[in-house]
């Protein structure tokens, strides 16, 4: 193994951050008993805010972002992983307080990985990532909630993002009617063919609403937060399920209490950063089971190292399809 590896850098200084992909010695990574080769990581919308220094997401610097990446051990100090296992992290405050995946190597604590499903290549997990993973982590929480295929539409905000395009996916695979909504009508062939069975147009949600509308959704996943969120609560049907995992939209919710006291509603908080250890696993099993690795292909953009900063200004301004994926090529 060579004595050092590329890797986005953020650092500061008085002069404001600085982005750039520089050779990083080895003996700079940080604490953790396990030591990754990574293959691939992604860019997702917390990234792109660290990269961006548009919010306050970075806690340290230097700071490697990337809050997911999944790769080989090559070095353990652990009796749970051995050099050769594959591997993924999500979350875990890796790319904020802990350097992340967006580099050759990583080293990190054993508790934060899960062994990569051998459905998935390190690519395909990364086209899934921590969108993907949270999506799933959204529709196990609508399952247990009692929402199944039968009880009616489910909704996903934000359709043609990472979360909602694997939302959509996985839940069309179960059988379930799903609406999409997009703030781009030009992916609704692109949705459609995810199995949404009709999109709606953001604008529908944008606005303040009334405090109970027209019952229409059995379920739906949002990824917005704000007067969207609202406006999914106020028309989901009774004893229906919001699963709540993004606020793209802002992270105020201007709602009243009356979809919850007088119709149910259950609003789920799902957080995919601190999720214990067992719902990982469950989430990577039925992402295993549940997606067509199939739909994966013509929702993901490959992007190099060094493409990250500018591809960050893209995301944010709403011009990225689905998801972006950072293969990486470590010796």
């Amino acid at each position: 193994m060579s004595d050092s590896f590329r890797a986005v850098l953020i650092s500061e200084d008085e002069g404001g951050q600085r982005v750039e992909v520089a050779d990083v010695p080895v003996d700079r990574l940080p604490a953790g008993d396990v030591t990754v080769a990574v293959e691939c990581s992604t860019l997702n919308y917390k990234d792109a805010l660290a990269l961006t220094g548009s919010g306050k997401i970075v806690r340290s610097f230097p700071m490697v972002p990337g809050i997911d990446f999944a790769g080989t051990v090559t070095e353990s100090s652990s009796p749970d992983y051995a050099p050769g296992d594959r591997v993924v992290l999500n979350g875990w405050g890796v790319g904020e307080r802990h350097w992340g995946g967006l580099a050759e190597r990583a080293r990190v604590s054993a508790d934060w990985l899960v062994p990569l499903e051998s459905a998935f290549t390190p690519q395909q997990a990364m086209s899934i990532g921590t969108a993907g993973y949270t999506a799933m982590l959204c529709v196990m929480a609508l399952e247990r909630h009692g929402v199944t295929p039968d009880s009616g539409e489910v909704l996903v905000t934000g359709a043609s993002g990472g979360v909602g395009s694997i939302a959509v996916a996985v839940l069309a695979k179960l059988g379930y009617t799903v609406v999409a909504v997009t703030g781009r009508p030009e992916e609704e062939e692109y949705l459609t063919g995810l199995g949404a069975s009709r999109i709606l147009p953001r604008s529908d949600f944008e606005g303040p609403g009334r405090p109970l509308a027209k019952e229409q959704w059995a379920g739906a996943v949002d990824v917005a937060g704000g007067h969207v969120l609202a406006n999914v609560c106020a028309s989901t049907r009774y004893r229906g399920t919001v699963a709540a995992c993004g606020l793209a939209a802002g992270m105020d919710l201007p709602a009243t209490v009356a979809p919850f006291i007088l119709r149910g509603v259950t609003l789920a908080g799902i957080d995919s950063v601190m999720c214990p250890q067992e719902d990982r696993r469950e989430a990577w099993r039925r992402l295993a089971q549940d997606l067509d690795p199939a739909v994966l292909e013509p929702m993901t953009e490959a992007i190099f190292l060094d493409e990250c900063a500018s591809t960050a200004e893209k995301l944010l301004a709403g011009r990225v399809r689905g998801r972006v994926i950072v293969p990486i090529a470590g010796d």
